[in-house]
């Protein structure tokens, strides 16, 4: 009986043992979760105390190749007022005739769709403002 209890201590012991072991990693596995957490604390604390980056300024729009184009940037460069697409025609002496004014029209459209003009109403362009 005395040699069984023994051998009973013994493995309590053994197993009091591994327990601890188990205990000890735990432990450790809980600090680094504990330090890695207040690393990811100080991280956002950095991140939120940076000023907001001002937002990239798009790159400037291209002008189409075509002279005509030219011409138009350079009657709007002049102009102080918005302007029509019949005024265009006009301060580029051309024939104030109704496909020369679509032309212009279509043109100015697609001067405002690429952003280099804008539309302030239906049919009078402007270049933007800063």
């Amino acid at each position: 009986m005395l040699a069984r209890l023994e051998q009973r201590e013994r493995e309590i012991a053994a197993q009091a043992g591994e327990a601890w072991e188990k205990v000890t990693e735990l432990t450790a596995l809980i600090d680094r979760f504990e330090r890695e957490a207040e690393e990811v604390r100080i991280t956002r604390k950095t991140l939120q105390a940076l000023p907001d980056p001002a937002s990239p300024a798009p790159p400037p729009a291209k002008l189409p190749d075509h002279p005509a184009y030219q011409q138009i940037m350079a009657v709007f460069a002049a102009a102080d007022t918005p302007l029509r697409a019949r005024a265009v025609c006009e301060a580029m002496d051309l024939k104030l005739a109704p496909n020369n004014i679509n032309n212009v029209r279509l043109k100015l459209k697609r001067l405002v769709e690429r952003r280099i003009l804008v539309e302030t109403e239906q049919g009078v362009f402007t270049l933007p403002r800063p």
